[in-house]
């Protein structure tokens, strides 16, 4: 009897395996460690404390961390709101628009951003503001982030549409539903989870973007990705530990609710 494909009989896998693990997760690992180290320095480890999480709230530069992560969550929050909204158009028209001219340069279009390299993204973008004279700050960061994350909101988005019958939408539209209202109390209850899991991923993409944000900011704005990277280049500081230690474990709960908030959606749609 043939036996089916097993990928853990393969010799070195799990090997393979765990020298990738070990490769993507041992640094942050190691910051997260160093980052309750009282001593100033990072590689000489003397006993656990806070002080440098508490420094980053009361020590000489948290007045620009804050500054900076407020600048995050504003544009975050702004960039993945409009990208949702979008998104949520996009696949509408994409997935239940049927069949119609340049449906294939749309989609390719709209997955565009995820497959060209974000440093060319950024060029571009910086070289197409520049040409016509727009002015760089908050607003190009915004405009640039809106942009860059619509096709990370379509992905949820469009994947939880596409799970969804369309009878439903015939359904109601058989009870002399109207369009909207056939959108409004039909699609998008049922919707909601891939809607949120879209925000929440475009919300982290932006608040943890750097390159784009880089090229675009101009002078005298800061957001945290930024502000970490100036004082990096003045040296390594055990705050800068701490405070990556933050913005990481900030990211794994988006991305965690993020999961856990799609698998409940498919859950409750496959109920009878």
């Amino acid at each position: 009897m043939r036996r089916g494909f097993d990928i853990k009989h393969y010799g070195g896998f799990f090997a393979l395996t765990c020298l990738c693990l070990f490769i993507l997760y041992a640094p942050l690992i190691i910051v997260m460690i160093y980052s309750f180290n009282d001593s100033p320095s990072i590689t000489r480890w003397e006993s656990m404390s806070l002080r440098w999480y508490r420094d980053i709230f009361t020590g000489v530069e948290s007045e620009k961390f804050k500054v900076a992560a407020w600048n995050s969550l504003t544009i975050a929050i702004s960039a993945a709101t409009v990208a949702t909204m979008v998104a949520t158009a996009a696949a509408v028209g994409m997935i239940r628009g049927g069949n119609f001219r340049g449906k294939s340069v749309s989609f390719a279009l709209i997955s565009l951003p995820v497959m060209v390299p974000e440093i060319v993204t950024a060029v571009a973008t910086l070289i197409f503001f520049s040409a016509i004279g727009f002015t760089l700050g908050t607003l190009s960061i915004l405009v640039a982030h809106i942009v860059f994350c619509i096709p990370f909101a379509y992905l949820p988005i469009s994947a939880r549409l596409q799970g969804i019958e369309a009878c439903y939408e015939e359904a109601a539209q058989d009870l002399y539903a109207t369009r909207w209202q056939t959108f409004r109390y039909v699609l998008m209850p049922v919707l909601g989870p891939g809607i949120v899991s879209g925000f929440l991923l475009a919300f982290i993409i932006s608040l943890d973007d750097f390159i784009i944000t880089s090229f675009v900011k101009g002078s005298g704005v800061e957001t945290l990705p930024t502000a970490i990277f100036g004082a990096v280049k003045q040296g390594i500081k055990p705050n800068i530990m701490a405070l990556s230690t933050l913005l990481l474990l900030f990211s794994i709960l988006l991305v965690t609710c993020s999961y856990f908030i799609g698998k409940r959606g498919e859950v409750t749609h496959s109920e009878p």
